[in-house]
């Protein structure tokens, strides 16, 4: 006989099984393993693979997630861009080791990343404000990203206050808008497979640089 006074997730169940992952066959450097993983992910249609949630603690410890969206990635890491002066923003000037997770339902794959992050250059940022979309630049001028708005119809009207003002110009970027890059410490590859007897692969770097690869419980 059914429950009611469960929630309507209580009996909610998957079983995984299209994939494994065999840490025998793995490449040494976990970013072609990521790289692998986001060309199958875009390859699959996926909505918006590149999104990701951005994990920050503050200086009481208290952690806050939101999504972002990957816009660059490389040995180097993975960047995005977004308001300096936002909730984040400032979360990271306190504490910037940070968390990023993707999860594609569709694959039954999830990428966990730990790392430390740091401010992009000028020059990537004004490279990638340049490449947006005209509103999405007005949009980086009109919000005061986190803080208290009055009212929608406010936002709106500076934003059209600001289409007027830039009619036929360019549009400078922001200062207090551009790239973060996080630098990786560690990744999580989570595969997911039957009886929840799930494969799970972690790299962590060591202190020669090197990518060392182990296998975790599920």
């Amino acid at each position: 006989m059914e429950n009611k006074d469960k929630s309507p997730t209580f009996h909610i169940r998957t079983d995984y099984t299209l994939n494994k992952l065999d840490e025998n066959v793995l490449p040494d450097d976990p970013f072609k393993l990521f790289d692998n993983w986001m060309h199958l992910a875009i390859n699959s249609k996926i909505q918006d693979p590149n999104a990701f949630s951005f994990s920050t603690a503050d200086k009481s410890g208290q952690p806050r997630s939101r999504i972002v969206l990957l816009r660059d990635y490389s040995e180097r890491g993975f960047s995005f861009f977004t308001n300096y002066n936002s909730s984040k923003g400032k979360t990271i000037e306190v504490n910037p080791k940070v968390c990023m997770s993707f999860f594609w339902p569709e694959l039954q794959q999830q990428i966990r990343i730990d790392g430390e992050i740091v401010k992009v250059s000028e020059a990537e940022s004004d490279e990638y404000f340049d490449s947006r979309p005209k509103e999405s630049q007005l949009g980086a001028w009109a919000s005061s990203q986190s803080e208290v708005l009055s009212s929608r119809e406010k936002l709106e009207a500076d934003f059209n206050e600001l289409q007027t003002k830039y009619k036929g110009k360019e549009i400078p970027r922001p200062q207090h808008w551009g790239g973060y890059l996080i630098i990786p410490t560690c990744f999580e590859f989570w595969q997911g497979r039957a009886s929840r007897l799930h494969d799970r692969i972690e790299y962590n770097l060591d202190k020669s640089g090197i990518w060392i690869h182990t296998r975790l419980y599920p």
